[in-house]
């Protein structure tokens, strides 16, 4: 069995329950006070117990603490994954997206999600889903716009003229 992991003593108990006072993050202060508890000369079963952990949970605290202070007993915030297009790939992306598909080579007239995908495939070797698609569009600053559906057979002139001859549906008193 190995021996205790000496607490660094720049912080007083005291100084550490008024930390853990001031925390704003709830996991920062449960440590603090079972640091706390140490200090006081509390057995590292009974502080464990206080801080909601086990023995060897509180020494890796400990260890942390020793090295970065009260800041190291707060939860790091995992990296997440690696993004799948680059910086320049987004951008080669927007550029694409704003010059519009050409009806010859793509075979649409308007990018949609899914046309988008088959682009990036092609040219980044990289496979997106339509969703991921749509994110990636949308951290780019584009908005999701779809035109307004037409009939086929509509005729302008008598939308025009059902216009001017249907009644206000209320007027200002």
């Amino acid at each position: 069995m190995g021996a205790a992991v000496r607490l660094r003593e720049d912080f007083s108990a005291g100084e550490l329950r008024r930390l853990a006072k001031r925390a704003e993050d709830a996991d920062q202060a449960r440590r603090l006070l079972a640091l706390a508890a140490v200090c006081d000369g509390m057995s590292r079963e009974a502080a464990a117990e206080i801080g909601a952990m086990d023995r060897q949970t509180l020494r890796d605290w400990v260890h942390r603490f020793n090295e970065k202070g009260p800041e190291g007993l707060i939860n790091a915030k995992a990296p997440g994954p690696e993004p799948k297009l680059s910086a320049e790939q987004k951008e080669e992306l927007r550029s694409i997206v704003e010059a519009g598909p050409d009806p010859d080579k793509d075979g649409v007239v308007r990018w949609r999600c899914l046309d988008l995908k088959r682009v990036i495939k092609e040219r980044f070797d990289v496979d997106l889903d339509e969703v991921s698609v749509g994110r990636v569009l949308k951290e780019l600053g584009f908005a999701h716009m779809s035109p307004r559906p037409k009939h086929p057979e509509q005729d302008p002139e008598a939308i025009e003229a059902f216009k001017k001859t249907s009644p206000r549906a209320w007027r200002r008193r």
